[in-house]
């Protein structure tokens, strides 16, 4: 940034996931454009880095820093630099000092998913710690998702260890960033987590039972801060404020009672280092975008809130086509998922959503394939004008007794896979294979 600029402002973005997400683009988008003079300068302003060390231990995380890298590039319009920290504490010196100047020298801090407990022991006894309160303490934005923002709060979730390795519930101290600007908190992302069916993953795959277990050590004065899936909380630290973003919700839970607030909602920083306040002073430093807004309300659909989401509508799309013999709503739904695809590819949530959705497409590419040999519309109303003008013939020819040439009409159909029988309300016909 240059020395003729304001001051960069403290902000500290916390999300449950999505960070690289379609759902998260305009996120992104609004804070990398307060480090810059307008659309047109956020790339050549915005130095941005990327934290990689949460999933260092992957064997793919020089594939998830890619897909970092380029949904910046081509959904925020920044350029996202690689730290290459995935494993500090045996880096080779030089390589380490080099990842920690980018960190300390970039005004956009993003990590996110991977371990928990791995992060916090890499970044054990290292420069990583005070280069984030550093930032908060004198200018820029810190972007933590995911198994990131696990490590902002007073304790942490040792997610693998309890949920894979079946530990018991406990938890780990964190780097109690929230601690610093008066928040006794843990941070709990993918708050509303669903993928276990019917089991319970919410809150980060705890479920209610571990999560009350755990409430109970908790120091006295602490509580959870849980982060809906695909939705962050911006806390500005120069205005006081935090706000809700995405499609989700904020929780705040105390000794298993919840205060629940909606995307577009705005809280006073300090409510949250007091949220044990009487309900009349909390509401004083709560306003929604409801109670603010005086925009027109918007008749646009709400976007998808993931892949899953896209691929359930594109299919029902596909399917309403098909049955109404309507090619190009069938194609408009096939590209709209090819579409969502792609916009998906960077997603760093691993499930089986986008194996899923490339599957749909197939099979809907598939039909659409069939329909063009075969055709949209019902071919026994294509064939009825022919068969049945081709039947009346064929009814002449027997009142004429000409047996030779009615047979020939009834073969001819037979070979065209029509099939005919006589009745005595007489010829009945069908078509034969038509699956």
């Amino acid at each position: 940034m240059s020395a003729n600029l304001p001051a960069l402002p403290r902000i500290l973005t916390l999300m449950g996931s999505g960070e690289t997400a379609p759902t998260m683009v305009s996120t992104h988008r609004r804070l990398a454009a307060s480090l810059a003079n307008g659309p047109a300068t956020v790339r050549s302003m915005v130095n941005a880095a990327l934290l990689d060390t949460p999933y260092g231990f992957q064997e793919n995380a020089s594939e998830l820093a890619e897909r970092a890298v380029n949904y910046f590039s081509e959904s925020v319009d920044v350029n996202l630099r690689v730290s290459g920290l995935t494993s500090l504490q045996t880096a080779d010196p030089v390589a380490r000092e080099r990842g920690l100047e980018l960190l300390r020298t970039s005004d956009y801090l993003f990590a996110g998913p991977g371990s928990p407990t791995y992060a916090l022991r890499e970044w054990a006894q290292t420069d990583v710690p005070t280069i984030i309160s550093n930032k908060l303490e004198h200018g820029g934005i810190i972007v933590f998702a995911s198994a990131a923002a696990l490590t902002i709060g007073a304790k942490t979730v040792p997610v693998y260890e309890i949920y894979k390795c079946g530990h018991d519930p406990h938890w780990l101290d964190g780097l109690n960033v929230l601690g610093n600007i008066g928040i006794n908190a843990v941070v709990i992302p993918h708050y509303d987590n669903a993928e276990g069916g019917h089991h319970d993953t919410r809150f980060c795959y705890l479920g209610e039972r571990r999560l009350q277990l755990m409430e109970q050590e908790l120091p006295a004065d602490h509580y959870v801060l849980g982060i809906d899936e695909h939705t962050g909380v911006i806390f500005n630290l120069d205005e006081g404020s935090a706000e809700v973003v995405g499609n989700g919700m904020l929780t705040v839970r105390i000794n298993g009672e919840s205060r629940t607030f909606n995307s577009g909602t705005t809280i006073d920083i300090a409510f949250l280092a007091n949220p044990e306040n009487d309900a009349t002073s909390a509401a004083k430093g709560i306003t929604t975008a409801a109670a603010t807004s005086t925009a027109a309300p918007s008749n646009d659909p709400p976007a998808d809130i993931s892949l899953a989401a896209t691929t359930d509508r594109c299919i029902r799309d596909f399917d309403e086509a098909m049955a109404n013999a309507d090619a190009d709503q069938a194609l408009g739904a096939v590209l709209a998922l090819e579409d969502a695809i792609t916009a998906w590819s960077a997603d760093t949530l691993q499930s089986d959503e986008a194996d899923r959705a490339r599957s749909t497409l197939r099979s809907m590419i598939t039909r659409l394939g069939d329909a063009a040999v075969k055709g949209l519309g019902d071919p026994t109303l294509v064939r009825a004008p022919l068969v049945e003008a081709l039947l009346e013939i064929r009814a002449l020819a027997k009142g004429e007794k000409r047996f030779d040439l009615s047979d020939l009409i009834r073969d001819r159909l037979d070979a065209a896979e029509i099939e005919v029988k006589d009745t005595a309300e007489g010829a009945i016909w069908n078509l034969r294979n038509q699956s």
